[in-house]
C-alpha cells in the first residue's frame, strides 16, 4: 500500500519534512516489529499538525487518524518531501 511505504520512508524518531512548502517536524514510532506505527507531524512556527496510527494485521492495513479527517492525513502522506 502506498501509505505504508510513505510511513516506512520516514526515519524512526525525529526528522523534518516539507509539506505545502512549509517545514514540519515529524516523530515516528514503530511497534510490534513494524506492524504498527505512530506518526506525529507539527508545522514549525505554526499550529497545524498531523497525527495518525497505522496498523498492519494479517488481513488488512488500517489507517487511524487522531482527531482529524482521514483525507488530511492521506494528503500529508502523499505529499510530504523528506529534507534530511
Amino acid at each position: 500500500m502506498k501509505m505504508l511505504k510513505k510511513i516506512q520512508q520516514l526515519p524512526l524518531g525525529y526528522s523534518e519534512v516539507l509539506y505545502e512548502n512549509t517545514r514540519y517536524s515529524v516523530t515516528k514510532s514503530e511497534f510490534n516489529q513494524g506492524k504498527s506505527y505512530k506518526v506525529y507531524a507539527s508545522k514549525l512556527g505554526g499550529n497545524n499538525f498531523i497525527s495518525l496510527n497505522y496498523y498492519c494485521t494479517s488481513t488488512r492495513e488500517i489507517l487511524k487518524p487522531c482527531e482529524m479527517p482521514e483525507q488530511k492525513v492521506i494528503h500529508f502522506l502523499e505529499n510530504y518531501v523528506s529534507i534530511n
